[in-house]
């Protein structure tokens, strides 16, 4: 399974880094690629970006579902692939480190189905683990700017 982890520790207190996490439309455009999203409700978002699938760059769209809201510590999502056969989820977690730092963590598993399965998945397998560094870093540093 094609799956990334990144730990970062941004010098705000948890409260902060929940008010920004929380809000989908802070975080889903630092998807690296991103195109563009939609707000369907407060749990449920698509958003397009430009994916590498080998020597491929192609546009991918995504429905993510949010499955847990866990304040101030965690939101977990559900993915699903709208133009493309892949299924996946991820999470942000928060961890209190004091009083003005955190720990976050990003996690991401996306897995493609259907024929080309395993030739996709060999090639997603180095680009989710990048994509989830790319993404946590982005957050932290959006956040650490507001």
């Amino acid at each position: 399974m094609p799956q990334g982890i990144h730990d970062i520790e941004v010098p705000l207190p948890i409260r902060t880094v929940w008010e920004f996490v929380r809000v989908l439309d802070h975080w889903v455009v630092l998807v690296p690629g991103y195109i563009s999203h939609e707000v369907i409700n407060e749990r449920r978002v698509t958003w397009s970006f430009t994916g590498d699938i080998g020597i491929l760059k192609k546009e991918i769209s995504l429905q993510v579902d949010i499955t847990e809201w866990n304040e101030p510590t965690e939101v977990k999502f559900m993915l699903t692939g709208i133009n493309e056969n892949f299924t996946g989820e991820g999470y942000f977690k928060a961890k209190e480190l004091g009083e003005k730092c955190t720990k976050m963590t990003g996690f991401l598993d996306i897995t493609a189905k259907g024929l080309k399965a395993p030739m996709v998945n060999s090639i997603l397998k180095s680009h989710v683990s990048q994509l989830t560094t790319e993404l946590a870093e982005a957050v932290a540093s959006r956040m650490k700017e507001q």
